[in-house]
């Protein structure tokens, strides 16, 4: 009977080592299947890493709004323009004002200037993350709260971030584009 102890221990411990080296095979796979397949494409990219701030040096960052013409809002930064040291967390904020009568949905679309610029803002709190919905007349002030990665070149002593609202409704949209001059 102790002999067929021994086999049955000895067929758990081999299991047991094959299941916990299945799992540690597990990691480096699903890393290339994420990569293969695309998913997660980008996502570390999109962390703010853990970076010091230079405060050797400072940037001019512009901040720009406008919306387009089919959105009833009047839409402005706060603040035209500050200087920050590069890694250094700021929060900015951005004021929308719903003109119309009825609530409306907008969605804000953001660009950079100079172009280049974008693979250095890290945003982690924005407004143009989800849709926003104003109720007639209502304003709201909405904030950003990013990052300029420490690496970015030195040469770029001001950038702008502009933000465009557009008006999620597609009937707005179609309206915008019939009345629209064609050429």
């Amino acid at each position: 009977m102790a002999v067929g102890n021994a086999k049955t221990l000895t067929k758990l411990i081999v299991v047991t080592i094959g299941m916990f080296g299945f799992g540690f095979a597990l990691v480096p796979f699903y890393y290339k299947i994420c990569e293969v397949t695309g998913i997660n494409a980008g996502a570390e990219q999109s962390l703010v890493k853990n970076t010091q701030i230079d405060s050797s040096r400072w940037v001019t960052v512009e901040f720009d709004a406008n919306i387009n013409e089919a959105l009833p809002w009047r839409f402005t930064p706060v603040q035209r323009s500050m200087k920050v040291h590069p890694g250094q967390l700021v929060q900015v904020e951005y004021e929308v004002t719903n003109t119309s009568g009825h609530p409306v949905v907008g969605l804000a679309v953001p660009s950079y200037g100079p172009a280049r610029a974008e693979a250095f803002f890290k945003k982690i709190e924005c407004f143009c993350f989800t849709p926003q919905t104003l109720a007639a007349g209502e304003t709201r002030r909405m904030p950003v709260l990013f990052v300029l990665d420490s690496s970015i070149d030195r040469e770029m002593h001001t950038v702008t971030l502009s933000y465009t609202f557009f008006n999620t409704a597609k009937k707005a949209q179609t309206d915008s584009e019939k009345t629209r001059p064609r050429g």
